[in-house]
């Protein structure tokens, strides 16, 4: 599907298929002598095609084409590299685009152990973590090769027809996750970073770091702009910025209590069963849900347990032999 935006502003919606997200918004934008396409879906069949139809529908040139990358999740990431003309500019975060890179290279096992040593710290049984590495979206339909890219700078400007891309650096989805401003128009493309009818995940698989906290900090951010229109990576464009911020925070906040007193009434706990209490969108029990949904759970768990103990609400435990289990101070 092709929508028009705006003057040569467009949106091609790609399908993911069996995927609880369904799709991704794909932003296209066209100029005399220079387009830019923001995201591009998985690296499968149904996603090029979809994405080509869209191209021949605008009639997109790619050789005059470059693509930007709000983040590194294979769902916006992993096409560019088999639609990329050589010669054409990629651009992403120096952050992201070191992980994008991993996935098409010869050190990608080394990152997925380090996910896998992560995870099973933090309880996820070992009896289905190959499952869950092996079902990952970003493992299944990972890049076809590596992209030289362009490291974006936080306020660096792209000018693309008669639009002036603002790079807005805001990580918490991801560590180097990049929105777009266009200050004239006012429109927001927000990546991942605020979507209108569904939360983005905030996950966490590094100790050092506390990435809810980081989510927040650029929430703050985006909300001292003016927005007049957002444009998301997932689902229906928006106009209330401020108030879908506002949002956010006070599902967090909602969290930050669950999670709390899920800790307070059972534990200590590891962040598996901690996953396992909390409440979920998807339908039925702990039990059935897919092992990659459960992967995002604990991830998400994670990052609002590292939150709540970087406040020091929380204290780990750790023995030799068990996971990392945690209990209220």
């Amino acid at each position: 599907m092709v929508e028009k935006i705006a003057s040569n502003l467009y949106r091609i919606e790609v399908p993911l298929p069996r995927n609880p997200l369904k799709a991704i918004n794909s932003y296209v934008i066209t100029g005399a002598d220079r387009n830019l396409v923001v995201d591009t879906g998985l690296n499968r069949e149904e996603c090029k095609n979809a994405l080509q139809s869209g191209f021949a529908e605008i009639g997109l040139d790619l050789a005059k084409t470059d693509f930007l990358l709000t983040h590194m999740h294979a769902d916006h990431s992993a096409l560019a590299s088999s639609l990329i003309v050589p010669g054409r500019k990629a651009y992403a975060s120096r952050r992201d685009a070191i992980t994008i890179n991993t996935f098409s290279g010869s050190d990608i096992d080394a990152h997925w152990n380090a996910l896998r040593d992560y995870a099973v710290l933090q309880g996820f049984p070992q009896e289905i973590l190959f499952l869950a590495v092996e079902k990952h979206p970003g493992n299944m339909y990972r890049p076809e090769h590596r992209l030289d890219f362009d490291y974006l700078t936080d306020g660096e400007v792209i000018h693309v027809a008669d639009y002036d891309f603002q790079c807005i650096f805001t990580p918490g989805h991801t560590r180097g996750h990049v929105c777009l401003y266009e200050p004239n128009q006012k429109i927001l493309i927000s990546g991942d970073h605020i979507l209108g009818d569904i939360t983005p995940n905030i996950s966490q698989w590094i100790e050092d770091e506390d990435a809810l906290a980081v989510y927040f900090a650029s929430l703050d951010k985006v909300a001292q702009l003016d927005v007049a229109m957002v444009l998301p990576g997932h689902r229906s464009i928006f106009k209330d910025c401020q108030g879908r911020i506002n949002e956010l925070k006070e599902h967090h906040s909602h969290r930050l209590g669950e999670v709390m007193r899920i800790i307070q009434d059972n534990g200590p706990l590891n962040a598996y069963e901690i996953a396992e209490h909390m409440t979920w969108d998807m339908r039925g029990i702990w039990a059935d849900f897919p092992v990659p949904q459960k992967w995002f759970a604990h991830g998400e768990a994670i990052a609002h347990i590292k939150y709540l103990q970087k406040k020091g609400w929380v204290v780990s435990l750790q023995t030799e032999d068990k996971p990392v289990r945690y209990s209220a101070t």
